[in-house]
């Protein structure tokens, strides 16, 4: 099975799952859960903050995934 097979299987399960097995699930998980949070410091958030502010005031264009994939594709080409 894949990996995103898996990972949706293991979605649905959660979305329906009593809450004596997420929190089973969770003890299971919890120091791997902890070890992959991020952590953004006060200057990181003021920036997202920042630019989410200028894409919601139309300031900035938003560019859509692909449009993104096909630039980063031709600036590692070059």
């Amino acid at each position: 099975m894949s990996e995103t097979a898996i990972r949706e299987k293991l979605h649905n399960f959660l979305e329906v799952a009593n809450g004596r097995k997420i929190r089973a699930i969770y003890t299971m998980l919890e120091s791997d859960i902890r070890e992959s949070s991020l952590e953004f410091t006060s200057e990181i958030k003021a920036e997202l903050d920042s630019r989410l502010a200028e894409i919601q005031s139309g300031k900035v264009k938003k560019i859509s995934k692909r449009v993104s994939r096909q630039r980063i594709q031709k600036i590692l080409s070059a």
